[in-house]
């Protein structure tokens, strides 16, 4: 090797440190806050003292869903609590009913919200929202008991402070978040209690560490957003979090309250997803620099909105982001398309300005087309670093407990394709093209997902005013202030992609690779311009990619020996008792993505693959034989009234003492328009779903639940109910005790469902 190359590759590997340090900054630079402890003054919010307040909410740690004994419990340690801050709470029973009609899914129960009356006054209340229901599975430490903590703590300080509030303030602590954002549809379906909301504050949680984000709000959030940022000196938000959340499965209570066209802020932190929903979620497990800066949010925020006129709260839309969680750029919605077409031009300027004899259509072709085989080529190799691992493992994610090895070889993946694709352009094109995709990606954004559009436009706009000051000075594009410009340009563009790099493994950890190589992509090419294999002899610069590509592959298969499972990082895992009695046999479920730990499959004859384990299955389980059914099943007392071409049909659900939840299967012949229960009826699309329409009620009293059906046909018609008891029989126990230590239940946990087909002539 050359001493012209040795010094390209020394300058390659800095290009690659510094771009690796702007990782870092992103992953760990998140302006979190330090824990407050007992000793912090009384006005201000003190992890510490909510922390103590979590304690006592939770007392023995167990879950407590809506509508269990332990539920109850959780309900009146709040009251306590708010009791003990001088604050009068009422219990609001209601009915709640939440579906997702194009879905071919509902679910309904009764609820008991906790509403306290922190500060009297006149007009529209400022309300602080979470909710105190955990699943089944799990005690709901962080999810969203925290929330709970939160708020108590939060009205501690405000009584400290002294409120001087203009407006009232109400703490609505909602029952059956977990089934279904129940509570928060009840308490909206009350006439009463919907006037009087004037902003929603909710605190939610999808894991017990990492930032509190502020991952949405109402439409025109121009001036919600200036509040957050004068209420708050840790800013972690972003125009972005709010088009991600559209595309996951997941709600809040304060979708509820949007859905009622509500003004609000909607607060959660999403580190360490491998504890959320599972037995792991307790609060020893909770991080407290999350926990106070959860609570700077609340406290912040309602702070600012008691001298606020909601009326002012009223504007348009912004795009923003938050930059290493101090600095939040953000301008007008309607300014990113104009924006991003002005930095176009003056990119075309700028190759106008610089046009040299060099301007070769082929050449141009190749440069453009450069970026665009970086992103592709290192989304590929991530694919295929991903898979390989995979293989190794024998395990669908096989970085779930120890991402560490696949991060690597995912960065060195990027690094080779990066230095691939080098030799496509020379500095100048190669700088032109990556701003021009830049500057077309903000164009189109701007246009069709203005929230994206800030990662694209903020970097292109910077770049083209760089690039067109220095394609006019000497040195420009190879010397000394070309280099400058270069570096400046991509500057923006390595702290806003390689920041979403690191984050973007809270969505679901590296199984998501393409949220980990294509934003680093995207960092990546911004330095394309300035790497020193365009300066490469042939020899140096395959050498090169090889050794990048062959670190990548190699650490792969380090990755995919890794163990999948760990016990802070355990298999998802329940096991369910099918008492069917329409196929007239029992079955044991291991419910579980993964393959199943030997220890499980030596505790009953599971398949040795998963398969359809009873006829009215909608997906693939681990199963086993157990035995006939041993359940008394669930019945209805049916009603039925002729009703034109159609009749409606009313069943009184008959369930057992132990039924936690009921539900029902209306096929799609069955033409279901609409059905009601407790009072609240709702339109059903029959066509929505191949599998019918499912019809949930989730709280103990569905066991003698009526619900009437109108249907389109008088041909009979064959409905499946199911009962659902939390818990196993003693030898489904026994199956249960043989999980692994790095594996837990999760979600709904261990259960027992008894299935019931119920013909209506």
């Amino acid at each position: 090797m050359s001493s012209g190359d040795v010094g390209a590759v020394v300058r390659m590997v800095a290009l690659a440190l510094i771009a690796v340090g702007f990782w870092f900054l992103g992953k760990y630079d998140t302006g979190m806050p330090d824990p407050k402890g007992l000793d912090a003054p009384k006005t201000e919010f003190s992890a510490a003292r909510a922390d103590a307040t979590l304690a006592r909410l939770l007392g023995p740690e167990i879950p407590h869903p809506v509508s269990t004994p332990e539920n109850a419990n959780v309900r009146a340690r709040i009251q306590r609590e708010f009791a003990a801050l001088g604050v009068a709470t009422t219990v609001y029973s209601g009915m709640g009913c939440m579906g997702r009609a194009k879905y071919g899914y509902f679910v309904c129960g009764t609820t008991k919200d906790v509403i306290a009356e922190v500060q009297p006054g006149e007009g529209k209340a400022i309300v602080m929202l979470a909710h105190y229901d955990s699943v089944p599975a799990g005690p709901g430490a962080a999810d969203d008991e925290s929330g709970v903590a939160t708020i108590l703590e939060s009205v501690r300080a405000m009584k400290a402070q002294g409120i001087e509030s203009k407006h009232p303030i109400l703490a609505v602590i909602t029952d059956g978040e977990e089934a279904g954002l129940l509570g928060a549809d009840s308490f909206l379906r009350n006439a009463g209690w919907r006037a009087r909301v004037g902003v929603a504050v909710n605190v939610e949680a999808r894991g017990n560490q990492g930032p509190s984000l502020l991952f949405q709000t109402s439409p025109g959030d121009s001036k919600l957003i200036d509040l957050y940022v004068h209420a708050v000196s840790a800013r972690e938000t972003s125009s972005l979090f709010a088009v991600i959340y559209k595309l996951l499965p997941n709600d809040t209570d304060l979708t509820v309250f949007l859905e009622h066209g509500l003004t609000g802020f909607n607060f959660a932190f999403s580190g360490n997803l491998a504890h959320y929903h599972t037995t792991l979620d307790r609060r020893a497990n909770l991080s407290l620099s999350t926990l106070q800066q959860h609570g700077n949010n609340m406290l912040g925020v309602v702070t600012a909105l008691e001298r606020t006129d909601f009326a002012s709260l009223k504007g348009g839309n912004d795009v923003y982001l938050a930059v290493y969680g101090t600095w939040l750029p953000r301008i007008p919605m309607g300014w990113a398309l104009p924006l991003a077409v002005l930095s176009f031009v003056l990119l075309l300027v700028t190759a106008y300005l610089s046009r040299t004899g060099a301007n070769g259509l082929g050449r141009w072709a190749a440069a453009l087309a450069m970026p665009l085989a970086v992103i592709v080529g290192c989304a590929a190799f991530g694919w295929l670093l991903f898979t390989i691992a995979s293989l190794v493992s024998g395990q669908p994610d096989p970085t779930y407990a120890y991402p560490v090895w696949l991060r690597f070889a995912l960065a060195f993946g990027v690094l080779g394709i990066a230095v691939l694709c080098t030799r496509m352009a020379q500095p100048r094109l190669a700088a032109l093209s990556v701003w021009f995709w830049f500057s077309g990606l903000a164009v189109v954004t701007a246009a069709l997902l203005p929230g994206l559009s800030p990662y694209f436009l903020f970097p292109a706009l910077i770049a083209s005013v760089l690039l067109l000051i220095q394609s006019r000075l000497p040195g420009a594009w190879t010397g000394v202030s070309g280099d400058i410009a270069l570096v400046l340009a991509a500057v923006p563009a390595l702290v806003i992609w390689l920041s979403l790099t690191a984050t973007g493994e809270t969505v679901q950890g590296l199984s998501l690779h393409p949220l980990f190589t294509v934003p680093a992509a995207f960092a990546v090419i911004s330095l394309l311009p300035l790497a020193p294999s365009l300066r490469l002899s042939r020899s140096a610069w395959f050498g090169s990619f090889g050794a990048a590509g062959l670190a990548a592959l190699a650490v792969a298969i380090v990755a995919g020996t890794q163990p999948a499972f760990s016990a802070i990082a355990p298999q998802r895992l329940d096991i369910t008792l099918v008492d069917d009695h329409i196929d007239n046999k029992a079955v044991w479920i291991a419910d579980t993505r993964a393959p199943l730990p030997p220890s499980v499959r030596a505790a009953a004859p599971f398949s040795a693959k998963p398969g359809k384990a009873y006829s009215t299955s909608f997906g693939s389980d681990w199963f086993a034989p157990a035995g006939a059914p041993r359940y008394i099943p669930p019945t209805a007392t049916v009603a039925t009234v002729p009703e034109g071409a159609g009749r409606r049909v009313t069943l009184t659900l008959h369930g057992s003492n132990q039924t936690n939840e009921m539900a029902l299967m209306v096929p799609n012949t069955a033409g279901l328009k609409w059905f009601e229960i407790g009072g609240i009826r709702s339109a059903v699309n029959s066509d929505a779903s191949p599998r019918g329409t499912i019809i949930g009620c989730a709280t103990e009293d569905c066991r003698n639940q009526t619900i009437t059906l109108d249907l389109a046909t008088n041909k009979p018609v064959d409905i499946t109910l199911m009962e659902q008891r939390f818990g196993l029989p003693p030898d489904g126990q026994k199956i249960a005790a043989a999980r692994p230590k790095e594996a837990v239940a999760s979600q709904s946990g261990d259960t027992v469902m008894v299935l019931k087909r119920l013909t209506i002539r």
